[in-house]
């Protein structure tokens, strides 16, 4: 217990020492001059009370591991039940879709307009776990993808005229063109100097988008996107020219809530389309591939297969998906800005595939539900927002670092004699 002591204190120094000066102590400018502002009683009460947890933590941190291990080598983890039959699974698939459904019409318009949101973090969500959770190449600047579908919507949209569904084909190529030629510079690169790379990517197209004033508007961006229209039927008040609005013809009063409900239920079909297909590539040789360049290149070489051509479908395809939720996005929000697609988000998204558990579509489902439903709830701690993202992460890569829901693979044990 004494040769414990001096880590201890020093931790929770540390803590106390890296609270104060986030918490406890903030500059504020006052006309033309700084001032230090110092926090009041109850949130220093806070940091101490912080550092002693983590002194008393740092005392018992053996123990409790060790508890930790006999928990996890005594039991394991197992579905329910009622879950590890096919047609079960496949009959509670089919209920949460249908409840998924049957929510926008049973919720408030606030929060089927935040769920529609996480639909999208979902899709971005799962196509990031295609290069970093099946391939394992650790992609930083996913957010690129992200932004060339959503311009390429908006300016289609905007220079030519084309509708929601006629750009978002073009998108999703567009974006898929972009991975291909981002997996070339790339294909002789791994962890650290991968991620410089990718996250490289991201902040030119960022800056490119930013400085291109003539064409994409540069800071101000490009407002009045239109939302999807249904079968030639527009949800505004008044249609356009060509158009039908979707209240006159079938008779009902004008609603604004029925062009959010529509866009949930669109970006819910995407989302489940983009996880039926992801599923699908799994099982297929290519998701095998994926899956064998992650765990060891060089005996997916020995083994036959084209690392450059992995690479590169896994690019393509992950940055697809990305062009896809990118175009919904710009439908869902009207206006686009290089502001919203920096660092952040990327990083936002790949929490979602860390905290998921790499490789688990399920994982990731709940990890984007959480991750965007968590700010919501905590308004009151905006302030704060990026100090408890980072609590969680720390968190979770101490106590689950595998994740919510890691992928599991079949497998079988042989009895010990």
């Amino acid at each position: 217990m004494k040769g414990k002591l001096l880590p201890a204190f020093f931790a929770a120094g540390l803590t106390l020492l890296l609270g104060a000066s986030v918490l406890g102590v903030q500059l504020q400018s006052q006309g033309i001059e700084t001032v230090v502002v110092v926090h009041g009683p109850l949130t220093w009460l806070g940091l101490f009370a912080a550092a002693a947890v983590v002194f008393a933590y740092q005392l018992v941190k053996d123990r409790v591991q060790r508890v930790r291990q006999n928990a996890r080598q005594g039991s394991r983890f197992r579905l329910p039940a009622f879950l590890e039959n096919h047609a079960q699974r496949r009959l509670m698939i089919a209920l949460a879709i249908g409840a998924l459904l049957m929510f926008p019409f049973m919720a408030e318009r606030s929060a089927v307009d935040i769920a529609t949101l996480t639909l999208i973090y979902v899709m971005l969500g799962l196509g990031l776990n295609v290069v970093v959770g099946l391939a394992g190449l650790l992609d930083l600047g996913y957010v690129g993808f992200y932004a060339v579908g959503a311009y390429t919507y908006a300016l289609l949209n905007s220079y030519f005229g084309f509708s929601f569904w006629e750009a978002l084909p073009i998108a999703g190529g567009m974006t898929a063109l972009f991975g291909y030629l981002l997996g070339f510079p790339v294909l002789r690169l791994r962890g650290d100097y991968l991620a410089i790379v990718t996250l490289g990517f991201g902040e030119i197209i960022r800056i490119l988008l930013n400085n291109l004033t003539e064409i994409t508007g540069g800071p101000n961006g490009i407002a009045r996107i239109p939302e999807p229209s249904l079968f030639n039927l527009q949800f505004a008040r008044r249609a356009d020219e060509g158009y039908t609005s979707f209240h006159e013809f079938f008779g009902i009063a004008y609603d604004p809530t029925h062009k959010v409900i529509y866009l949930y239920i669109l970006a819910l079909l995407f989302a489940l389309a983009v996880a039926y297909i992801i599923y699908r590539l799994m099982r297929m040789p290519i998701g095998r591939a994926w899956e064998a360049l992650r765990e060891d290149d060089i005996a997916c070489r020995s083994l036959g297969l084209n690392p450059t051509g992995v690479k590169l479908s896994a690019f393509t395809i992950g940055a697809s998906f990305a062009g896809i939720a990118g175009s919904i996005f710009a439908a869902r929000q009207g206006f686009i800005s290089p502001l919203s697609f920096t660092f952040i988000e990327s990083a936002i998204v790949l929490a979602i595939v860390v905290l998921g558990g790499m490789g688990s579509q399920l994982g990731v489902v709940l990890a984007a539900v959480a991750m965007t439903l968590l700010p919501e709830i905590a308004r009151e701690f905006n302030e704060y927002r990026m100090l408890l993202f980072g609590l969680i992460m720390v968190l979770m890569m101490v106590w689950r670092p595998q994740g919510l829901l890691p992928l599991k693979r079949p497998q079988m044990e042989l009895k010990r004699g």
